[in-house]
């Protein structure tokens, strides 16, 4: 499974599953939107989480389960089993890790053990990740990946210091020219990765958001889209299992942590309800129909007088606190006429492909890295010649 397949899937309701395995992890990178540490010892509990998975059915199980942290390399063996389960009802699995293990170039057997059985495996890079895991490590581990037979990606980060506008949401869709656009240290490090692997390593390109420890990094938030345009959101697409159990329908690490969960966006949770039940909540929920279709500010526009508040997200949450918008949301969407709806805008955002979606969602000047291009050949495998990060993007990072 490659990352354009993956990011492909995004928008469709139910595609996939994402699973907080844990939100420890062994690395203390400042701009961490879980707050992770080998302190927090919140996960879910694995035989809920077994028990979870089993549910799966060969009709209805998701297409693919993403396992996130934390770090949730932490716990190879489970994520083992959680991938066997999974793969044994035809869904297929990806991991994202911080590379903590990578430190030297080479992949411990346990940790390899796991990674082989996974159809995906994504690092995590940035400047923060470079001050305790060289990148030159990473990308030699990464060669071990990919020399084994798994499809492999780079989940990339810039600083948050570059020279673009800054009209991004920063939490929602939207077009994206934010300050890492014109970023040098992602200018070096795509180019690092494309002399290493060419085509063989496609990347997905995000920006720092102001959540958890990158909440005091970054400038707040600005506004999002016109309340007058429709804004779908993606993010209410895969349910989330999150650190305690709860499954909520959005990944936004906000909504992730926050507790109570906005009644509509919250889905079950792993200890009480199984797959099948979380999937006909999501996918029955007209309200969730509706921001997958048009996003919560076009969603406040149409049914409430009062004004939505600032933010993409926030003003998501607050649509439990307007049962003006939850009951005209129930009137249009639900039913057929709702399903129908899903279906039309799931089709219309596959089509446009994975690089609209991440120039909506990530960092639109690097949204193309997503899928390689057209006719690109694979470089030989032999071992890469890699530069370090520029020393502007250093100096900057060590502030």
């Amino acid at each position: 499974m490659d990352l354009a397949e993956l990011i492909g899937l995004r928008p469709v309701p139910c595609g996939g599953l994402l699973v907080a395995l844990t939100r420890r992890c062994p690395m203390s990178c400042a701009h961490c939107s879980t707050a992770s540490s080998m302190t927090a010892s919140e996960e879910p509990d694995q035989r809920q989480l077994l028990r979870f998975i089993d549910s799966f059915g060969v009709e209805d199980r998701p297409e693919v389960v993403m396992l996130t942290g934390g770090e949730p390399l932490l716990l190879p063996e489970l994520a083992a089993r959680v991938a066997g389960l999974a793969q044994a009802k035809g869904s297929r699995v990806a991991l994202l890790s911080g590379m903590f293990f990578a430190r030297g170039g080479r992949v411990p057997d346990r940790i390899m053990r796991t990674i082989t059985a996974m159809d995906h495996f994504s690092a995590s890079l940035d400047v923060h990740h470079e001050r305790e895991v060289p990148r030159a490590d990473v990308l030699r581990a990464l060669r071990a990946v990919l020399d084994a037979g798994i499809p492999a990606s780079i989940h990339l980060t810039g600083t948050g210091t570059g020279t673009g506008t800054g009209t991004g949401t920063g939490e929602g869709p939207g077009p994206d020219t934010g300050a890492d656009s014109g970023d040098p240290y992602l200018a070096d490090v795509v180019a690092d990765v494309r002399r290493a692997f060419g085509a063989r390593m496609p990347m997905l390109v995000n920006e720092v958001r102001p959540l958890g420890r990158a909440a005091g990094l970054v400038r707040p938030t600005p506004p999002g889209p016109d309340d007058d345009v429709a804004a779908p959101c993606a993010l209410a697409a895969w349910p989330v299992v999150a650190f305690d159990g709860t499954v909520a329908a959005c990944c936004n690490q906000w909504t992730v942590d926050r507790r109570p969960v906005p009644p509509h966006l919250r889905l079950g949770h792993i200890a009480e309800d199984d797959w099948p039940t979380v999937r006909e909540r999501s996918l029955g929920s007209p309200v969730l129909r509706m921001l997958r279709a048009v996003g919560p500010r076009r969603l406040h526009a149409r049914y409430e007088t009062a004004p939505a508040p600032a933010g993409y997200c926030r003003s998501c949450h607050a649509l439990g606190d307007r049962p003006s918008v939850l009951e005209g949301a129930a009137r249009d969407a639900g039913g057929r006429v709702g399903e129908l709806l899903d279906r039309l805008t799931t089709a219309q955002q596959r089509a446009a492909g994975p690089a609209a979606l991440v120039r909506r969602m990530g960092c639109a000047r690097y949204a193309h890295l997503v899928e390689p291009p057209p006719g690109e050949e694979p470089v030989p495998t032999n071992e890469p010649r890699l530069t370090q990060a520029s020393p502007t993007a250093e100096a900057r990072s060590s502030r």
